[in-house]
């Protein structure tokens, strides 16, 4: 069950959004009293509601905006109580002083915004004992590992429990709480109005995650980087699984860097089935399998981590395989044959791990390769590695080429006006490949139309290699059209989803 927190300053605007709730079928609303701007007027808010409640009211001290004095805040809350509301969120320090009444069931709570604290379990046991129906804890998560501890938690509770963390490091707990037992969580009423750290809207989490059908046999899995809040990884692979009808959830776990090792680690007691890996993960990750696939040693980086039937974790690059069926897919439309690239020569824009991937397989058609990249070193390094040449950014215009490719973020997302090479360099019937997939069409690729040129965009190749992820994930074919029609849905200005 999904309940959603409602804070507004107005009586009549919370009244209001109850009620579009409500026709949203959400099954349980938080009222947080502390948001409205003067004295709450609690039969008003109550008396006609259109769904079960959740009456909170939080002091300043535990990130609220409560303005009276506590003794009014306590009041408030025996009133609501005394008024038969569905459930009453009490601190755990001042539980004891309000008693058990009526029908109303007691929700103790207890909130840590600063960490997830070493004697969690301790603080959890002493709640136990303050008459609860329900136990609420959050913490907040300063390494993904936090997550594990909350999670175990509620796995073994005696007390019904929602334990999750906030923060972006602990955002996966609020959906995961649900498979290890947690009545419900709790979800923001949009994405601009969350009520804490991390909170995640109700139509993600519905339409999404589809939390209300995770259970105890969920398989899970995910997607690793740094950052990762932008990725629409989620979006296609849970898309998928849904239309396959399978009981999986793929989820963002953000992991810096320099806690890669630690997190997989820790990450094992939660039984994932496999990941997606994105920057700065892809190198750092090779290390977590026990069999590595030929491209990976090839390449140095590796953007999947799934177990196989031996239930061993096995490493993969489906960057590789994506991009060249990706180029090759726009030189057919040219009736070129499946060896097209053999002997053709190509300017490739960009020198990190999705370059590195893609001037492989660009060396290994037979193609003539060449590198530009801001900065140069990077260039020489990765040509260096590949056996091809380069050419200085500033001269990158004044080559013959049959293929460019940028895999540079210039023209990415916000910055949709720019483009890493000029229109007037571009020549008739050039296959121009930009990875680049938000926005699907980008500056680069719409004057490269404007020049006769073939385009091929990034949201291709994304696609198809999250679709050979989900292979070695499920061992089953894709819904290549599901998760390429989801993705453009995802990207589209018109969608305010993410």
């Amino acid at each position: 069950m999904i309940c959603v927190s409602l804070g507004r300053t107005r009586h009549k605007m919370v009244i209001a959004e109850h009620e579009l709730l409500a026709k949203k079928n959400v099954p349980l609303v938080e009222l947080r009293l502390d948001w409205i701007g003067r004295q709450p007027k609690l039969n008003q808010l109550i008396e006609n509601r259109p769904t079960p409640v959740v009456v909170t009211c939080r002091r300043s001290s535990d990130k609220g905006k409560w303005r009276g004095t506590e003794e009014q805040r306590q009041s408030l809350l025996r009133s609501a109580i005394a008024a038969g509301v569905e459930y009453v969120d009490l601190e755990h320090d001042i539980a004891e002083s309000i008693p058990r009444y009526g029908n109303t069931r007691r929700i103790i709570s207890h909130h840590d915004f600063i960490e997830t604290p070493d004697n969690l379990e301790d603080i959890y046991r002493e709640m136990c004992k303050q008459d609860a129906d329900i136990i609420k804890i959050v913490t907040m998560a300063n390494k993904p590992s936090d997550m594990v501890r909350m999670l175990r938690m509620v796995a073994a509770s005696t007390v019904p429990t929602v334990g999750f963390c906030m923060g972006e490091l602990g955002l996966p707990s609020r959906i995961l709480c649900g498979k290890y037992g947690s009545p419900f969580t709790y979800a923001s009423f949009s994405n601009e109005r969350e009520l804490a750290p991390g909170q995640v809207s109700y139509d993600v989490m519905r339409e999404v995650y589809h939390y209300d059908d995770i259970n105890a046999d969920t398989k899970v899995f995910g997607v690793l980087g740094d950052p990762i809040g932008h990725s629409m990884s989620p979006l296609i692979h849970n898309a998928a699984f849904r239309h396959e009808k399978m009981n999986c959830v793929y989820l963002p776990f953000r992991v810096p860097e320099e806690m890669i090792d630690q997190t997989l680690h820790d990450f094992h007691s939660l039984d994932i089935k496999g990941y997606s890996v994105t920057i700065p993960l892809k190198e750092l990750v090779i290390a977590h399998g026990q069999r590595k696939e030929a491209s990976v040693e090839a390449i140095g980086a590796a953007n999947t981590l799934y177990r196989d039937h031996n239930n061993d974790w096995r490493v993969a690059n489906t960057d590789y395989d994506a991009a060249l069926a990706s180029i090759r897919e726009g030189l057919k439309e040219n009736e070129y044959d499946e060896d097209s690239l053999q002997g053709k020569k190509v300017l490739m824009m960009g020198a990190g791990g999705v370059a590195r991937a893609i001037g492989l397989g660009v060396i290994r058609s037979g193609a003539i390769l060449t590198i530009a990249n801001r900065t140069s070193k990077r260039a020489k390094k990765l040509a260096t590695e590949l056996g091809c040449q380069t050419i200085g950014w500033e001269n990158r215009g004044t080559i013959f080429s049959d293929v460019i490719i940028n895999c540079t973020p210039i023209g990415m997302h916000p910055n949709v006006d720019d483009t890493p090479f000029e229109e007037y360099w571009m020549r008739e019937n050039t296959l121009v490949f930009d990875t680049i997939y938000n926005p699907e069409n980008t500056l680069l690729l719409k004057q490269a139309r404007e020049r006769n040129c073939r385009t091929v965009s990034g949201l291709e190749m994304f696609v198809r290699q999250a679709a050979a992820q989900f292979e070695r994930f499920t061992q089953q074919p894709a819904p290549l059209e599901v998760m390429r029609e989801k993705l453009r849905e995802g990207i589209s200005p018109l969608n305010s989803m993410f």
